[in-house]
């Protein structure tokens, strides 16, 4: 998984992720809402996407849907919420409730990594 899509209407958190994944050899691209994510998505290919859950325009729940519903339905998403129980149900491959650590954002990038290899081969 090399290019990362990742979705939130908080700058500060979108700039962070952006930054930590980019050190470890990740191609990150940042939206700042969910229409401006859906335009990224509909626009290029993404190998995982991250999207926040409760954002004021397009939210991760139809983020994620717009993905399953897609030829590229496979795309593993992560979810991220201070919200988490808005995640409940959600056909996201991972979750994350903010405020998360960094470590554990990069290992759940890493187990959905593993996941997907194993069930494409």
């Amino acid at each position: 998984m090399d290019r990362i899509l990742v979705i939130d209407d908080e700058p500060g958190v979108s700039e962070l992720i952006c930054e930590v994944l980019g050190r470890i050899g990740y191609t990150v691209e940042t939206a700042c809402n969910g229409k401006e994510g859906l335009r990224w998505l509909k626009s290029g290919s993404f190998d995982l996407v991250v999207t926040d859950m409760c954002m004021p325009d397009v939210q991760g729940d139809s983020i994620v849907r717009h993905i399953r519903n897609s030829d590229r339905g496979i795309t593993p998403v992560i979810g991220i919420s201070g919200t988490p129980w808005l995640l409940e149900g959600v056909d996201f491959d991972a979750v994350l409730p903010k405020p998360f650590s960094l470590k554990s954002l990069v290992d759940t990038i890493q187990q959905v990594k593993v996941r997907k290899a194993s069930t494409v081969h």
